[in-house]
């Protein structure tokens, strides 16, 4: 798979100034549109997980958030240019793959069977780190709705890798499981107690 390097000359370029983006195809859109709404929303998720990190996140889950991170920017890569995989026009593009899926489910087998099982709701908190992978679940949901949404307009569902939903929606299990981990591997966890 080719990877293309970026490279920024100016940071302002004057032409989203009447409420457009171009997508990676050069096509311009709302910066409204739910594709954008998509993306933007993946980079919101990166941007909490760097949180995270920042506060001191221990290994390893400091170097599997870099690499969520990084598959962040591949998912928004792959949403910023509409087309499913196999149709690429001219040039080939980067398009989230099954690999990038399988490894958050080995990361949440390994991490949920060292946790006891749940018999209530939780609330996001518990430790700081576990409030900030909450946080990150939650976007990360809002971003599969966001895909979602994108699916569901008239002829977007043929320009949507169907990967990158199921890698969110794996991502927000594994979130999940982490913020567990991350509360003293559950011990730690905040119970809701209906009516309480």
């Amino acid at each position: 798979m080719m990877r293309t390097m970026v490279r920024l000359d100016r940071i302002y370029t004057k032409t989203g100034d009447d409420g457009t983006t171009s997508l990676g195809d050069g096509a311009r859109v709302a910066k409204h549109h739910p594709r954008v709404a998509a993306y933007g929303t993946t980079d919101e998720l990166s941007a909490v997980l760097g949180l995270s990190i920042a506060h001191g996140l221990g290994e390893p889950w400091r170097a599997r958030c870099l690499s969520i991170q990084n598959d962040l920017l591949d998912v928004g890569a792959d949403l910023c240019v509409p087309g499913a995989p196999g149709h690429e026009a001219k040039r080939e593009r980067l398009r989230v793959q099954e690999a990038y899926t399988k490894r958050l489910e080995d990361w949440i087998d390994e991490a949920n069977g060292t946790l006891e099982p749940l018999k209530s709701f939780l609330l996001p908190g518990g430790t700081p780190h576990a409030a900030w992978m909450h946080l990150a679940r939650n976007v990360c949901r809002r971003a599969e709705r966001h895909v979602t949404e994108l699916l569901a307009l008239p002829g977007e569902k043929e320009q949507v890798n169907p990967e990158v939903l199921r890698y969110l929606n794996r991502l927000s299990d594994l979130l999940f499981v982490v913020a567990r981990v991350l509360n003293d591997g559950g011990r730690a966890d905040v119970l809701w107690k209906p009516g309480g």
